[in-house]
């Protein structure tokens, strides 16, 4: 039996590499609105965080999720991303 290999994608808060399920996905879809995507699946341009308040932190700081996105994103959709994370 051959092993399937693991999706590994970078936390654009704490730059580790984890396993795609261990992280969030936001995304950016064509109208520009940015949002959480709960089953990773969503078109759009993608970033991946922990599901950590402080990694969500630390990509708004650094303006990470903002670079991997390519778009500028309100302190609403901060706080909603936040409250997003709590609940999954």
């Amino acid at each position: 039996m051959k092993q399937r290999k693991i999706p590994m994608r970078m936390c654009v808060g704490c730059r580790e590499m984890k396993p795609k399920k261990e992280l969030c996905r936001v995304v950016r879809n064509k109208e520009g609105e940015v949002s959480l995507d709960p089953v990773g699946k969503a078109p759009g341009r993608g970033a991946y965080v922990c599901r950590s308040a402080q990694c969500l932190q630390k990509a708004r700081k650094t303006r990470a999720l903002e670079r991997a996105l390519e778009t500028a994103i309100s302190a609403e959709v901060f706080d909603q991303l936040e409250k997003g994370l709590e609940t999954t």
